[in-house]
């Protein structure tokens, strides 16, 4: 039901100067957790010279993502929340967000994926966000259709977010 969900679980990002955003990515085929980690999370993001917090946040950063692939969650998240302390930046509150899902479930990763939207809004984090409110018990179907909704807004050719979508409106009709 939710491909994207599951897939964008193992999907990290790294920080880019000046926006320190979130990369979008294009979901074609299901690649593995670890190639997300190497592909968005490497040291090929520029750091500005002029700030050295940031670049201590990207360090702390990738060391989240070495640890992840190497599946130490506990210091990947440590790693994450240090770059946090850091430099808040919605990358390093997205990958907050996939370890807290795998260590505690979703409320956890609700909480980072917030976080990460308010610093810079993208489709990856609204559809995470969809995701694990219907992975709540019970499902927050409501908050669930307002996030993929949003998502909607921001990659509107996406199909799997359509399907997500879809797939959430259904079974909350059938619930009525």
């Amino acid at each position: 039901m939710f491909a994207r969900s599951i897939l964008r679980a193992g999907r990290v990002v790294s920080l880019r100067a000046p926006s320190l955003s979130a990369r979008a990515v294009p979901a074609r085929r299901a690649p593995s957790a670890a190639s997300w980690s190497r592909a968005y999370a490497t040291g090929t993001s520029p750091v500005s010279p002029t700030d050295p917090k940031l670049g201590q946040a990207q360090s702390l950063l990738e060391d989240g993502t070495r640890a992840l692939e190497e599946g130490d969650l506990p210091r990947a998240k440590a790693a994450y929340e240090e770059s946090i302390s850091v430099m808040p930046t919605s990358g390093a509150w997205f990958n907050l967000g996939v370890v807290e899902y795998q260590l505690a479930g979703p409320q956890g990763a609700i909480d980072a994926w917030k976080q990460s939207i308010a610093l810079e809004p993208s489709a990856d984090a609204y559809t995470n966000l969809g995701s694990a409110y219907m992975m709540c018990k019970p499902p927050q179907t409501a908050e669930a259709i307002k996030s993929l909704t949003a998502a909607m807004e921001i990659a509107p050719e996406d199909p799997e977010i359509q399907f997500n979508l879809a797939a959430v409106l259904e079974s909350s009709e059938s619930a009525v």
